[in-house]
């Protein structure tokens, strides 16, 4: 143990001076390994990391032909593809930073990002992201480029190229100067500014998280000496990787070389696993909450014996989980209940994930315990981690020889925590910001003097494990006093409910709480036909006294699990799903509730009319 650790801190010593040069060593040390893995014309098409380097090493050139220079910013404003991330790899190399735009990002926002990083040339996805910066042209003068994924014919002008064309331009520029790559990435220094993350937020404008070149360095590093990860893995990349959660597994996987099958289209997440078979995957909480509600949703609508042997093996796998969360592994005629629900039920779940998985890694929002315990009867590990954009994501994680359900887990190697005396949870260490982008007031408020992060959370620490408990803008303090949590009682709710889609519980200064549910169409339609409910759009059976009992039931079933001044006395279905075009929800798909308060107000305050 002891060479195993003073190896690990001998690599979080001694870091490469750049991501650039990162890429470069893993291409080095392993050319003919596959690196990406993305669909094309019905299948999926694999390319090496030697492959990787002659598109990114072009692009590279192509950016320094441009004028790229050092912490220049270039923007990417593209759903997760695998272009994408040779488009980033290409900045690192050229020295430039990142600055990156969600494809959902609204017209106004995309300019203010845009003229606020200063950003010089644009990777637009398609014509949508480009008609995005077109009208800010005007307000933009440094932006000189706008280089296109999907260009269709006709839209290409001497400011809006194709990324062939860069490529092309790059491979001309590297024929005048055969080093000019590595010149670039020979220059780069560990401080210098790589990522401009700029957080959605749930008020004002979105801030941009300044995160250097060693910040990605390290987390890459980190993250290979737990362990989890290893070469031969396969990753199914789906998450935004204008998020601070994506662009880490990018960082871990240069840092480890293990494959990524990468698409981020999330309607067709579940067959492509199937065919993927990936060995372990991370996600929003939401997708694991998705995913058990249409099995428990598919299982109830199959009723009869089939119904009966799925019950019986969750409660089968709800006691050999508890025996594992203490450390022990079932045996005796336990052991053999659960070979037998494995073959009858649990391994049809995980032939769904493609039968390789190895575990799941849970981040961006807390994961509900319910949800956590369910997939783990069923022999399927979910390791919840914990981080900030403005820590570079990952700053916790539950381990798979060492986790706890409830818990974000121990300190990534590197990372110091402490919690100050009003349980706020602070975080020191090399992934940790060097502030937000000209906004030093909002830097000072968030980073003490000797570079502690406030992150804003309360937690405890139990064995070393952090437990985060709620976000301390979202404590509600009831006018008798009490606090309640939101996040823990909506967590809940989710897990117990297989028809729900979101729920925002509401109650500061207010008598008792109260709650704003939202209902999943494609689930509560299918329950609509189990009732025989004739009403055929989602409105009507959102309003029907049939839901409004269902979801009444579920509720009281949260109610008896919380305290008194916890419970929900009243609550409204809402007509519409929560959505991010519809700026309820950020891009990570975390409520905005200051937001959907004041959309809903009326409503929120007709619950209290009778007091």
């Amino acid at each position: 143990m002891t060479d195993v650790r003073a190896e690990r801190d001998d690599r979080l010593a001694n870091r490469p001076p750049s991501v650039g040069r990162m890429f470069l060593d893993r291409v080095a040390a392993t050319p003919d390994h596959e690196a990406f893995r993305f669909p094309r014309d019905g299948g999926w098409e694999s390319m090496s990391w030697a492959e990787a380097e002659q598109r990114v090493r072009a692009l590279a050139a192509g950016l320094l032909a441009l004028g790229i220079r050092p912490e220049d910013r270039v923007a990417i404003a593209s759903s997760t593809r695998v272009e994408w991330l040779l488009a980033d790899l290409a900045i690192m190399l050229a020295g430039g930073a990142t600055t990156t735009v969600y494809p959902s990002t609204s017209h106004d926002d995309v300019g203010y990002i845009l003229a606020d990083s200063g950003s010089r040339v644009v990777f637009a996805e398609n014509a949508a992201q480009v008609e995005k910066v077109r009208a800010h042209r005007g307000e933009l003068p440094d932006v000189t480029q706008v280089v296109v994924f999907d260009l269709d014919d006709g839209e290409q002008d001497d400011w809006v190229i194709s990324l062939a064309d860069l490529e092309s331009r790059g491979r001309d520029h590297l024929q005048g100067d055969e080093n000019a790559v590595d010149a670039a990435v020979a220059a780069i220094e560990p401080g210098q500014l790589a990522t401009l993350i700029y957080t959605s937020g749930t008020t004002g404008r979105p801030k941009g998280v300044r995160l250097t070149q060693d910040a990605w360095i390290y987390e890459g590093i980190a993250i290979d000496s737990l362990g989890i990860l290893r070469s031969d893995d396969v990753q199914y990349l789906w998450l935004p990787l204008s998020h601070a959660f994506g662009k880490v597994l990018e960082a871990a996987q240069l840092a480890i070389g293990f494959s990524s099958a990468v698409d981020g289209n999330v309607d067709k997440l579940v067959d492509n696993l199937a065919v993927v078979r990936p060995t372990f995957m991370a996600a929003a909480p939401r997708i694991f909450e998705k995913v058990h509600s249409r099995i428990v949703r598919m299982t109830e609508a199959d009723g009869g014996v089939k119904n009966k042997i799925f019950d019986w093996a969750f409660r089968v796998g709800g006691r050999a989980s508890r025996l594992r969360q203490e450390g022990k592994e079932p045996s005796g005629l336990l052991a053999v209940q659960f070979a037998v629900a494995d073959r009858l039920v649990f391994s049809k779940i995980k032939a769904r994930f493609g039968g390789r998985l190895r575990y799941f890694v849970s981040g961006s929002a807390a994961l509900s315990r319910d949800v956590a315990e369910w997939f783990h009867a069923a022999d399927i590990l979910i390791l919840e981690g914990y981080g900030l954009t403005e820590t570079s994501a990952f700053s916790f994680v539950n381990r798979p020889e060492r986790w706890k359900f409830g818990t974000v887990g121990l300190p990534a190697p590197g990372t110091e925590v402490k919690l100050a005396d009003d349980g706020e949870v602070l975080v020191k260490g090399p992934g940790v910001m060097t502030g937000y982008h000209n906004m030093p007031a909002e830097t000072a408020e968030a980073l003490t003097g000797d570079g502690w992060l406030r992150t804003g959370d309360i937690g405890e620490l139990e064995d070393g494990m952090l437990r985060i408990t709620d976000r301390k803008k979202d404590l509600i303090k009831t006018s008798g006093g009490k606090y309640v949590a939101p996040q823990s009682i909506e967590g809940l709710f989710q897990a117990v409910n297989p028809y729900a889609s979101q729920i925002v519980v509401h109650g500061d200064g207010r008598k008792y709480v109260v709650a704003l549910v939202t209902l999943d169409e494609e689930a509560i339609r299918g329950w609509a036909e189990g009732q025989g409910l004739s009403a055929t759009s989602y409105e009507d059976i959102v309003r029907s006294d049939e839901a409004r009992r269902m979801v009444q039931e579920h509720i009281e079933t949260v109610n008896g699990r919380v305290n008194r001044w916890e419970a929900i006395k009243k609550f409204e279905i809402l007509a519409t799903d929560l959505t991010i075009e519809d700026g309820d929800l950020t891009p990570s798909l975390k409520i905005k509730r200051k937001a959907v308060e004041r959309k809903y107000a009326d409503l929120l305050d007709g619950m209290y009319d009778d007091d």
